[in-house]
């Protein structure tokens, strides 16, 4: 175990997190939401540092990012433990391993040192490195230690992040991140608590927040029918992707298939993907996307309509664009382009 970051001492010998919006009061000897926080003896350790669980060299459109060093490879590490409960988790099996499985989470994974994925990042000639597959709050330390590496070394880094991190841990870590992609999941607090084991609200907080930090920011929402496709619901989450983040912020639109506790629901109709990306548009936001869809995944100018970058899969061309700018009208395309 590591000493943890970002918790205080409470007066009965409980520790309380600071890291997350659950800020959980943890007893000696218990953990947190996320199971991979422990109070030991009145202090806070983390059981995951070091203890890398997946890693893999991605397409950064993976993430998904679109406007950020298109067509360049991300060296993508996790830990297992998260502070959500999603019933539609894709990657459970990693994400709840520590609260499901009964194992220790300080057990799980493959031990490698900041230095040591940083190395592999610059080895497989990677741009930048991700913390993502399940959630990088939870694992803090290790990421803030291993994106103080990557600078060093003039790699870029990202979080991909359900936004549940508190302002002081944005306020540690962010100086070192340069992407985030964020899942707001709906824009339903009945929702976040039903099927997350969450609220809303913190999540727009740092949403806000990312944004005015100037990290590159971008929004996935998995769409699952009659769960959080309304026209209503959709109008509003858009509506607060222009209004509180910009217009030029990309709003990602993924299709649900059956996962995990929600293996018996039926996949998500592609038309319900068509009309939120038109709920989108509706709204003023220049780029909405498909996830999980054979439509809508280039990037077009706001000012002419050309396609500046083509995306077939997971395959990129990036033939529109010069020095960020389209190269027909000229006009700026928001984004980190080099």
């Amino acid at each position: 175990m590591k000493d943890a970051l970002l918790w205080q001492r409470a007066d009965d010998g409980a520790a309380v997190c600071g890291l997350c919006a659950h800020r959980c009061r943890i007893p000696s000897g218990r953990r947190g939401v996320c199971a991979v926080r422990e109070n030991s003896g009145g202090a806070l350790y983390t059981r995951v540092y070091g203890r890398v669980i997946a890693e893999h060299v991605d397409p950064v459109e993976k993430k998904p990012l679109y406007h950020f060093l298109p067509s360049s490879a991300t060296f993508s590490v996790a830990t297992v433990g998260c502070n959500f409960k999603c019933d539609f988790c894709q990657n459970w099996s990693i994400s709840q391993a520590s609260g499901l499985r009964g194992t220790d989470a300080g057990e799980q994974g493959s031990v490698l040192t900041p230095r040591q994925i940083v190395d592999s990042a610059i080895r497989h000639k990677c741009k930048s490195v991700s913390f993502t597959y399940t959630e990088p709050t939870v694992f803090f330390e290790y990421a803030l230690d291993t994106a103080k590496a990557a600078k060093t070394r003039g790699l870029k880094t990202v979080f991909v992040s359900n936004g549940y991190m508190t302002p002081e841990c944005l306020e540690a870590i962010g100086p070192y991140l340069d992407a985030c992609n964020i899942d707001l999941k709906s824009f339903s607090g009945d929702f976040y608590k039903k099927y997350c084991g969450a609220s809303l609200e913190p999540v727009l907080e740092s949403l806000k927040a990312i944004r005015a930090m100037g990290i590159w920011l971008e929004v996935t929402t998995l769409l699952i029918g009659g769960e959080n496709d309304s026209g209503g619901e959709l109008g509003k989450l858009a509506g607060f992707i222009a209004g509180e983040l910009g217009l030029d912020t990309p709003w990602h639109v993924s299709r649900f298939f059956p996962q995990y506790r929600m293996a018996a629901s039926p996949a998500t109709e592609v038309s319900s993907i068509e009309r939120a990306l038109g709920i989108g548009r509706d709204a003023g936001l220049l780029h909405v996307y498909a996830g999980n869809a054979a439509i809508a995944q280039d990037t077009l100018c706001p000012g002419c309509g050309e396609a500046l970058i083509r995306r077939y899969g997971y395959k990129t061309e990036v033939s529109g664009l010069d020095a960020g700018r389209c190269r027909k009208c000229r006009t700026k395309i928001s984004g980190i382009f080099s």
